[in-house]
């Protein structure tokens, strides 16, 4: 078994001195800027590099978390400050999102180990294998893996660790999947932002169904110590608790308990292994939501996981901090009359010596061993306690106090030093600084982040780009097809299969539109019949997540992939990261206003114009939750404390007609309450230089349908003048998100 990691959450400097005084062996911490927990009180840079280094010193590592999207502006202009002073003082590791932010850190930080977030959405083995090539040694899955999933990947990927969370709060939808709390109030999950809208009270109708009014969206808090060798023995290294947004307490309680149990298990293994009735009272005490669960683990969603009241309770535990850590070290001070004083300090591996001014000869009141003992002992706020001072004394001697305490002071100061200085590295100088002065230059070269194809001049309008379609329904594609204007379709496999003759004999374009999320093991038959189709004219494949990209391009089918919008490219360098992949093109991203959208489009991206946004993607089924599961698609609505309707689909069998039999593959997707339009903003949208436009259909009816693809035909084909709307939103056309 690989050396097993309990993990620990801060948000301030007392956090972080809570969890490695508690038993943590690592601590995540996220700096002033790029972490997924913006509000947390989070760490200055000066006590960021203090925390790195007082973990050294104890023998504890800190990650820090870079685990947002990151904008063009800021990874020209602000990431390379940002992690130097951090990276040369040994930051253990960094978590990251953007695969912009991976390439960054690959190339001038090569030595600095990588984490992949589970913001990133990793679902599967094939995934986690392609994070590997790429230079990253850890990797955070999808919360919604179970056991057998993580043990696939384990077996799959034995060389690659896996960190999973053990405790705290749950998200309802899969991290880095989550739109709501961006298009509802413009604070984005993906920028550490998120307003929690899951926590809110909405009610559920499906057909003549409607439910009472309740938290539906909100989940349990996790809870494993009962399965905690379960989750080792799958293959997990790293157990990590959620908290960084809580008081240090909390993740002083949390890691002691954990701590505990993961010791006995250690060291007399499973037999031995069962949490006192109090520890278990304790955890739920400290804070649970609606009670707890061991999420997605061992079973299914469903709604034992849920807590319809959002019922945050905590009981009746002292807000106790543990003392501070300290680590044991030993000295030899020498007071010789006529020599300077010496103060040697041994620490683990290492040892130091300090030297004072002449020790004098005592005239009157020569000082004793006792004495001196006393004052070389007064150790309180250092990292240090002595575990043997051997006190030298010759003759009478007198030395001032103020002596043995800078003595004491230098040698602390100096062996603190070295301890953390075994980690320090010197920073590399990427080309865009003046290597002789070590600053930026004026103008840095980007060349190196060029877009896949060729960027377009502001105000050019490319009027005469493709416009595609994407929809589930038979009925729309039927009338579509016909639509002289409509250049191509993104379509799931059964609706290609239903259609093909159709749609081979209409000369537009088709591409094979993976599911949104990818779970288990792919059909291998819909993998047989996806290259049966590209030998019968299929155009390629739509991929919503790294588990679909990583399974085609094993297969050598990447330059036929288009990355959907969830798949996030912010800033040039993912733009490059997914060129050198090479794929056909990408989908500009729905959170960024045109003003960034127009530093990284090209003629090899497509912008969505129209469509209802995916606000949420969940392994939950507000169906089964609410009323009870029929295994049926069938359509359902939320309706919030506003009376908004948010649309949601029920995906029970998202590889059809090729599912696996059981298995944890089918989820929701909540959709905006009104589609984002950009008819109105065709001259913007056409300026970018687009390769491609795109319409989303998910709720409209065919004749809606086909009234939408008429009107931005007519405005971005033929120049005419669009129609007053009614009903919709431009998203962060104009905005952006927080």
């Amino acid at each position: 078994m690989k050396q097993i990691e309990l993990l620990s959450p801060a948000g301030s400097y007392e956090g972080f001195m809570a969890a490695v005084s508690s038993g943590a062996d690592a601590v995540y911490a996220g700096g002033p800027a790029f972490g997924a927990r913006a509000y947390a009180v989070n760490f200055s840079r000066e006590e960021l590099i203090q925390a790195i280094r007082t973990a050294h010193v104890h023998g504890k590592k800190l990650y820090m978390t870079v685990n947002t999207l990151m904008r063009e502006q800021e990874m020209t202009g602000q990431l390379y400050e940002f992690l130097v002073p951090y990276y040369e003082a040994g930051l253990d590791a960094v978590l990251v999102q953007d695969f912009g932010v991976l390439s960054f850190i690959r190339e001038y930080f090569p030595d600095l180990p990588v984490h992949a977030s589970t913001q990133m959405t990793v679902t599967g083995p094939e995934g986690m294998r392609f994070l590997k090539e790429k230079g990253l040694v850890r990797v955070v899955p999808a919360r919604e893996l179970s056991l057998a999933e993580i043990q696939v990947m384990h077996e799959t990927c034995p060389d690659m660790e896996i960190e999973t969370f053990i405790h705290g709060a749950l998200c309802y939808c899969y991290s880095g999947r989550c739109l709501m709390s961006s298009m509802l109030g413009g604070r984005s999950g993906n920028r550490g932002r998120c307003a929690q809208p899951c926590r809110l009270p909405y009610q559920a109708e499906i057909q003549k169904q409607k439910s009472g009014t309740a938290s539906l969206l909100s989940l349990k808090d996790l809870n494993t110590l009962e399965i905690l060798p379960d989750i080792l023995e799958a293959g997990v290294v790293s157990l990590k608790i959620e908290g960084r947004m809580k008081k240090p307490s909390y993740t002083a309680g949390v890691t002691s308990i954990y701590r505990k149990y993961l010791d006995l298990y250690l060291e007399k293994g499973r037999e031995a292994y069962c949490p006192d009735k109090t520890d278990r009272q304790i955890l739920r005490d400290l804070f649970s939501r609606g009670g707890s669960c061991d999420g997605y683990y061992r079973a299914e969603k469903g709604p034992f996981m849920m807590d319809f009241h959002n019922d945050k309770k905590t009981g009746e535990v002292e807000d106790i901090l543990p003392p501070a850590i300290t680590l044991g070290i030993d000295g030899i001070l020498k007071l010789i009359p006529g020599e300077k004083a010496c103060l040697c300090v041994k620490g683990p591996d290492l040892s130091v010596d300090v030297y004072g001014s002449a020790v004098q000869a005592a005239v009157k009141q020569p000082m004793d061993e006792a004495r001196v003992r006393a004052q070389m002992e007064k150790m309180g706020g250092t990292d240090f306690y002595w575990k043997s001072l051997r006190i030298i004394i010759k003759g009478d001697i007198f030395i001032p106090v103020r002596e043995l305490n800078e003595l004491r002071r230098s040698a602390v100061e100096k062996i603190f030093d070295q301890l953390a200085g075994r980690f320090h590295r010197k920073r590399i100088l990427p080309d865009i600084y003046d290597r002789s002065a070590g600053q930026p230059l004026a103008n840095p070269d980007t060349s190196e982040s060029a877009s896949l194809g060729a960027s377009a001049d502001a105000g050019s309008i490319s009027a005469a780009a493709p416009l595609y379609v994407s929809c589930e329904s038979s009925d729309i594609l039927k009338e579509l097809i016909r639509e002289p204007d409509i250049d191509g379709f993104y379509l799931p496999m059964n609706l290609i299969l239903q259609h093909q003759d159709l749609l081979r004999t209409s000369g537009k374009a088709y591409y094979l539109a993976f599911p949104a999320i990818t779970r288990g093991s792919v059909p291998e038959k819909y993998l047989e019949k996806a290259a049966a189709l590209l030998e019968e004219g299929l155009s390629g494949f739509l991929v919503s997540d790294l588990e679909s990209f990583s399974i085609l391009k094993r297969r050598g089918l990447q330059a036929c992939v288009i990355l959907d919008s969830s798949m996030y490219v912010w800033n040039k360098r993912a733009v490059s990261f997914w060129k050198e992949e090479g794929i056909r093109r990408f989908t500009l991203p729905l959170e960024l206003n045109e003003k960034d959208l127009r530093k990284i489009a090209s003629d090899a991206c497509e912008l969505i114009v129209y469509g209802r946004a995916p606000l949420m993607i969940s392994a939950q089924c507000i169906n089964k939750n609410v009323f009870h599961c029929t295994k049926k698609e069938e359509p359902l609505r939320l309706k919030d404390r506003k009376k908004t309707v948010f649309p949601v689909k029920n995906y029970c069998q998202p590889w059809k007609p090729e599912n696996t039999a059981g298995g944890n593959s089918c989820y929701n997707i909540i959709y905006n309450s009104v589609p984002t339009s950009l008819l109105s903003e065709y001259q913007a949208a056409a300026g970018l230089g687009c390769g491609a436009f795109r319409l989303c259909f998910t709720t409209e009816t065919p004749g809606e349908a086909v009234s939408v693809c008429r009107e931005f035909a007519a405005v971005y084909r033929r120049g005419c003048r669009p129609a007053p709307e009614s009903d919709f939103t431009r998203g962060h056309f104009k905005r952006g998100a927080e």
